[in-house]
């Protein structure tokens, strides 16, 4: 598999740390700028040498992308495919966390006269969707297996079947508990932003004063300060202007010395600017990408892998110079 000339893998140990000496305050709490690197099993993702790229699989029947499968071997082939591909992560999810909003936006665009949010599952539902892929997929793969999850019982069965990294779409805020799991399996913890209603006193404010307390909690918690992941939640508790602008301003979010995870991918603010259905977003995703990558993000999650390694690799070059090595 071509991973491009800045593959991560490593087989020496493994440093877990910073480097950098330049320190800011986050929520109360001093962080350094910049989080050297994140080891995940065997895999080193070291920030700011390239950006990495998270393939999502939805063992969904409801995913607002329309790539939700239920059969276990359709998800691991996805998987493997996406691996062939050149994704670095692969992010497992058993239950849509689509807003009402953006359900309405998607209505809107197709015509439709109603419109639907994600309908929650119980835990032991979303377990039996997603641990026979994430049990599969971590054997037959060599890349980290992230799990989609803002419950704790189902983040810890997941991380037992093989994942190494819990992706929380509320931030801890739905359950703080998630936190100590991480802690406790020595995962990776992606936190995002979102809220349930629209509205802001300042948008970019607002948000880095929630990723901040969603980052103590963690730490509290005793989550390694080089652990954490921050993402700004494209797309959840925000109007389409909201995005926009976050995506304009997504730099100011790097004062928060952590790494940063951005997911556009398909998004129905892409949809609503250009008229398109969620299947004719791949252009407008390349460019919400490719100028997150010039804004600072060390992560793009996506559906369209190989397109977007490669919109991903083109971004690099530029941003961060090349021939690389």
């Amino acid at each position: 598999m071509d991973t491009g000339p800045a593959s991560f893998v490593s087989d020496v140990p493994c440093f877990h740390g910073t480097i950098a000496g330049e320190s800011m305050v986050s929520g109360g709490r001093e962080v350094d700028v910049e989080r050297k690197a994140l080891a995940l099993g065997h895999r080193r993702f070291v920030w700011g040498e390239r950006t990495y790229v998270m393939g999502v699989i939805n063992v969904t029947p409801d995913s607002f992308s329309g790539d939700g499968v239920l059969d276990v071997d359709q998800a691991v082939a996805r998987g493997k495919r996406f691996v062939e591909e050149g994704a670095d992560i692969l992010d497992v999810g058993g239950e849509s966390t689509r807003p009402p909003y953006s359900a309405r936006a998607e209505a809107h665009l197709t015509g439709a006269t109603s419109w639907q949010g994600a309908v929650p599952v119980s835990e032991e539902e979303e377990v039996q969707r997603i641990l026979p892929v994430i049990e599969r997929l971590a054997k037959e793969v060599d890349v980290p297996i992230s799990v989609d999850t803002y419950k704790a019982g189902v983040a810890r069965r997941a991380l037992e079947a093989g994942a190494s990294l819990i992706n929380d779409v509320w931030g801890l805020k739905q359950d703080p508990a998630v936190a100590r799991v991480a802690a406790e399996g020595g995962a990776g913890l992606i936190l995002m932003h979102n809220q349930p209603e629209v509205g802001y006193r300042e948008l970019m404010a607002d948000i880095r004063a929630s990723l901040a307390a969603s980052a103590d909690l963690a730490l509290a918690a005793r989550v390694p300060a080089e652990h954490i992941v921050l993402d700004p939640g494209f797309g959840f508790g925000k109007t389409a202007a909201h995005n926009l602008e976050l995506l304009r301003r997504l730099g100011e979010l790097r004062e928060l010395g952590y790494p940063l995870l951005v997911g556009t991918s398909r998004k129905s603010t892409i949809g609503l600017v250009l008229g398109l259905q969620v299947e004719e977003r791949l252009e407008g995703t390349a460019a919400t990408v490719a100028l997150a990558i010039a804004s600072g993000a060390d992560i793009v999650r996506v559906h369209d892998v190989k397109a977007m390694v490669r919109v991903a690799r083109m971004a690099d070059a530029i941003v961060r110079g090349w021939p690389r090595g």
